[in-house]
């Protein structure tokens, strides 16, 4: 794989612009599949709106990227929500802005204003992570050297996914895998040789950013 960004959670934000609504929604989806069936969803959910514009970039290189104005001028909603997951550097994520128009005209500009500050609300909101190629490390401490490994892989592009307690600490750990070997021999340094961490597959890491 290749190291990807895309938001963390589902989200949803709203403005109210010259009475009109904008109902702003951010989704991380694995597919374009996926993202036409959250469409369908948002669609269901605001069956009386005016339009449900969205925008979406699927894949590792963003490969499949696909956005609608849904009635509104060109170029006016759905190439403005596409732009900030652009320049979020977001991929895997459906973004879809949702008016109900209030009986204000706002313009060409004031509609591209309007659904960009909506996608950004959203994707604010949502949040971003960083998946990155990853391997799963496994370890064995005792109860003495827990709180440094802990300490350790907080400062470094890795992450504790499983911890058991039993006469000793096992640990699972996901780490990036450009830093595996030297995330390594930090553990090994910093417990004095005891701890021998062994890569046991590879995985996928996750980091928040």
């Amino acid at each position: 794989m290749r190291p990807y960004k895309t938001v963390h959670i589902e989200a949803k934000t709203e403005r109210v612009i010259n009475r009109s609504r904008f109902i702003s929604q951010c989704f991380p989806v694995k597919t374009e599949e996926e993202a036409l069936l959250r469409l369908s969803e948002v669609k269901k959910q605001y069956p009386d709106a005016t339009h449900v514009c969205y925008a979406y970039r699927i894949g590792e290189n963003s490969e499949t990227t696909r956005f609608s104005d849904a009635g509104e001028p060109s170029g006016t909603a759905g190439m403005p929500i596409l732009e900030v997951l652009k320049a979020k550097g977001l991929t895997y994520v459906l973004c879809t802005v949702t008016r109900y128009f209030g009986g204000i005209l706002l313009g060409a500009g004031g509609l591209v204003r309007a659904y960009s500050s909506g996608a950004a609300d959203a994707s604010a909101a949502a949040g971003a992570d960083m998946h990155l190629p990853g391997v799963l490390i496994k370890m064995k401490c005792d109860y003495s050297r827990y709180g440094a490994i802990e300490s350790l892989m907080a400062k470094s592009n890795a992450s504790i996914i499983d911890t058991q307690f039993t006469d000793e600490v096992q640990l699972s750990v996901s780490a990036a895998k450009e830093d595996a070997d030297a995330i390594i021999k930090a553990v090994i340094e910093r417990t004095d040789g005891r701890c021998k961490p062994e890569i046991a597959g590879e995985c996928e890491l996750v980091i928040p950013c």
